[in-house]
């Protein structure tokens, strides 16, 4: 297990340097320059222009610039805002609570939705199982934005049970103002997992040793939870990392529906004012929680299956 865990780290390390590589770079080679955004539609002399391109370090050497922003990154110090001058991790501290508050909610629905229609589907096979295939199937077609759009008009506007953007303050008023986008967020996630659930708890039902059982006269709840769902658990426990680990992309489309304060929206934000040092340090986040969400799966199959222990000390 130590050695599984080791290995985890040092993949979730290289992942995260190769992609700041990418990050940076990509940013940089992109049309135009921050500067431009700073002077708007003024038209800046040469000197005015070459003064606020050495201030932001624009006039040094791409690997130059990456190395300095590495370094800073392992310090701790993610820089400035280009646009407002704050700190970054003050810019992107004020938004993180709020965008993980939203995919916990998110993530809460997924299981209890998908998980509960999944393991129904499996288990009461015909109108029963069609109807929850047919609405899985529905499920993961609907796009967050037009999730958000339509949950927005419905709930929102028409019978005005929540609120239609930003949150509240208090953690009850989060949870009331979040619930609507996180359930837009959730909403093709849930689809996804009850589609997993329901094939892997069927595969396992289909077995020979868990049929044997049942013929033998084993009690129906036994031979589910010793045979049947512990055989399951381990596609499901994947499918429900690689959800969460979408969920955090999925925010830049939701909190900018909703007007959610969340780094999703903060994205957006600085991105369209080419505000590089806040769009690199979300994108290294974004990075980060999508490779230590499949670490972390991959750590719970192991505890579930002894079998893949073994296969890391094989490796």
């Amino acid at each position: 297990m130590g050695r599984l865990l080791l290995n985890r780290l040092g993949g979730l390390l290289t992942t995260l340097l190769l992609s700041s590589v990418v990050i940076f770079g990509s940013l940089y080679l992109a049309p135009g320059s921050p500067e431009n955004v700073l002077f708007g539609s003024r038209a800046p002399s040469a000197a005015a222009r070459a003064a606020v391109r050495h201030q932001l370090h624009l006039d040094q050497p791409l690997p130059v610039r990456y190395w300095d922003w590495l370094t800073g990154v392992l310090r701790g110090d993610l820089g400035n805002s280009m646009v407002t001058g704050q700190s970054v991790a003050d810019r992107v501290g004020t938004g993180l609570g709020t965008t993980l508050l939203l995919v916990a909610v998110s993530m809460v629905l997924v299981v209890l939705l998908g998980l509960g229609v999944g393991t129904v589907a499996a288990l009461r096979p015909g109108r029963v199982d069609a109807a929850a295939s047919a609405a899985t199937s529905l499920s993961v077609t609907v796009p967050p934005f037009v999730a958000s759009t339509v949950l927005i008009e419905v709930f929102a506007v028409k019978l005005g049970w929540f609120p239609s953007s930003g949150v509240q303050p208090g953690l009850a008023g989060h949870l009331h103002a979040l619930l609507l986008p996180a359930f837009a967020l959730a909403l093709a996630s849930c689809g996804f997992l009850a589609q997993v659930t329901r094939n892997a708890l069927r595969e396992q039902l289909a077995k020979e040793h868990v049929q044997t059982a049942l013929v033998r006269g084993l009690p129906r709840r036994v031979v589910l939870r010793d045979h049947v769902f512990r055989n399951a658990l381990p596609p499901i426990i994947t499918a429900a990392g690689l959800v969460t680990a979408g969920l955090f992309a999925s925010t830049l489309v939701v909190e900018s529906a909703f007007a959610v304060p969340g780094i999703g929206r903060l994205t957006i934000q600085s991105v369209a004012q080419k505000d590089f040092p806040v769009v690199q340090a979300v994108a290294l986040l974004l990075v980060a929680a999508f490779v230590v969400c499949n670490a972390v799966s991959d750590l719970v199959q192991a505890l579930v299956d002894p079998r893949l222990r073994t296969v890391g000390r094989t490796s």
